[in-house]
This record gives structure tokens, C-alpha cells and sequence, in this order.
């Protein structure tokens, strides 16, 4: 069927491919990670990365303020070891953050650690689960 623009009537196939982009999305959404449990997830990162983190930075500011009275002298290799440390730290608090926090509904222990485990065979299967 032409209208008078010379075009083939699409109507039908645009309702069809709209039905099929709302059934994908939906599926989307049901595989994601459930709230509770991000929010979750996203507390123990911020504690165990960010803590690192800021007293990484903060060995630069104690470093220059007692080079600057005065009252210490501090090598610079020092400096940078003692800082790089807290940074690998919170890099490795990401990991921790994430994988210990409980992926159930109910929530874990305080540290997590029985968590660890079962997370990473779970992550493990999600990848081949989703390789094939």
C-alpha cells in the first residue's frame, strides 16, 4: 500500500519492532543488580576505597606541612611509597567492597568475608553464562 509520498505503509513493522525494544528493555532491567543490593555494595566501596584513598592524599599534605616548619625531614621516596601504599590499598578496597558485600536479599555479617567466595563462583558463572 503507497500513500501519495511514494513510501510503503511501515505502520505495522514500527508497531512491532516498538513491542520488541519494551520487551528488551524490560529484561534489561531484570538483570541488572537489585537496588538493595547496590546500595549495599556501593556503602562498602565507599568505606574500604575511599578511607585508603583519603589518607593517601592526606600523607602529601602532612608531608609538606612538616617539610615546610620544619619539624621533620622526609625523603620524598618515602612520600611516594607511604602514599602509593594507602592508593593500592583503596584500589584493592574496590574489589573488597564489591565482592564482599551479600548478593542475597538478606544482608551479610559486618566484614563480609564468608561473602567472598560464593560471590566470585557466581561472577565466574555470569561470564560463561554469558560467553556462550
Amino acid at each position: 500500500m503507497e500513500n501519495t509520498t511514494g513510501f510503503k505503509n511501515n505502520k505495522d513493522k514500527t508497531i512491532e519492532t516498538n513491542s520488541k525494544s519494551k520487551q528488551s528493555k524490560s529484561n534489561k532491567k531484570d538483570e541488572g543488580i537489585p537496588k538493595p543490593i547496590a546500595n549495599r555494595m556501593a556503602r562498602r566501596v565507599l568505606f574500604t576505597t575511599g578511607l585508603p584513598t583519603i589518607c593517601g592524599m592526606g600523607v602529601f599534605v602532612i608531608s609538606y606541612v612538616l617539610i615546610t616548619k620544619g619539624i621533620a625531614e622526609i625523603a620524598p621516596a618515602l612520600t611516594l611509597l607511604l602514599s602509593g601504599t594507602f592508593f593500592l590499598l583503596g584500589l584493592i578496597g574496590l574489589s573488597y567492597g564489591i565482592l564482599s558485600a551479600s548478593w542475597e536479599k538478606e544482608k551479610g555479617s559486618f566484614l563480609g568475608i564468608e561473602n567472598i567466595g560464593p560471590n566470585i563462583q557466581k561472577m565466574k558463572a555470569a561470564f560463561k553464562a554469558k560467553g556462550n
